[in-house]
């Protein structure tokens, strides 16, 4: 069935934010006297834990978790604020796309975070919808999120598409039942990528897989 809706994940394929929410845990959890190393919060990543599972093990309470935890939202704005978290070419890439399919965000982020990432920039005014991490029951890797999105359209399954860059993501798209193409990224280049449908370099290809399907 020819596909006719893309659903996007937002941090790591429309905007490079990936890299500072894992600087901004490390340096929240080394408030705590604890370190977290890259590839631990991979893995964290992946099968969608957090990183507070780190401070939990070494008998940290909820209450003081909960006050780092602000403490690491407040480092993850001050870095989307101030670092580069563009992607080369993502919108002259949604314009085009935009004039074939019917396009939306669906994102683990918090909606707060979210606006502060987007405020200033294109890539919303290319999408149907955006749906932040509030605004379903369950978070990826569960299916909630993408059958939320595909429910927003009305869509068939099958005439959706998803576009991921983590495995986390990945596991939501099969888990809905939904197409998933997987952009490189190289934050996540060690996740598992073997259930992804298709593969791609960069986002500019997405075209000329979309019109070969």
């Amino acid at each position: 069935m020819v596909k006719k809706y893309l659903l996007f994940d937002n941090d790591g394929v429309l905007v490079e934010t990936e890299p500072y929410y894992f600087k901004a845990n490390v340096k929240a959890l080394a408030e705590f006297g604890l370190e977290l190393e890259f590839d631990v919060y991979m893995e964290i990543m992946a099968r969608g834990g957090t990183a507070w599972e780190i401070a939990q093990k070494q008998g940290i309470s909820k209450r003081d978790i909960d006050k780092k935890r602000q403490l690491r939202d407040v480092y993850y704005q001050e870095f989307i604020q101030s670092q580069e978290i563009e992607i080369d070419g993502v919108v002259d890439v949604l314009k085009e796309l935009s004039k074939k399919y019917k396009m939306g965000i669906v994102t683990t982020s918090r909606r707060v975070d979210f606006d502060l990432v987007h405020q200033k920039r294109e890539i919303v005014s290319y999408m149907d919808f955006t749906l932040c991490v509030e605004e379903y029951p369950r978070a990826k890797p569960h299916p909630d999120p993408y059958l939320a999105g595909m429910k927003k359209f009305n869509a068939l399954k099958e005439e959706c598409l998803v576009i991921e860059d983590s495995q986390r993501g990945l596991t939501s798209a099969v888990n809905a039942g939904i197409e998933c193409v997987v952009v490189k990224n190289e934050f996540t280049k060690t996740h598992d990528f073997s259930k992804a449908d298709y593969r791609i370099d960069t986002l500019h290809s997405l075209e000329s897989l979309l019109d070969s399907l």
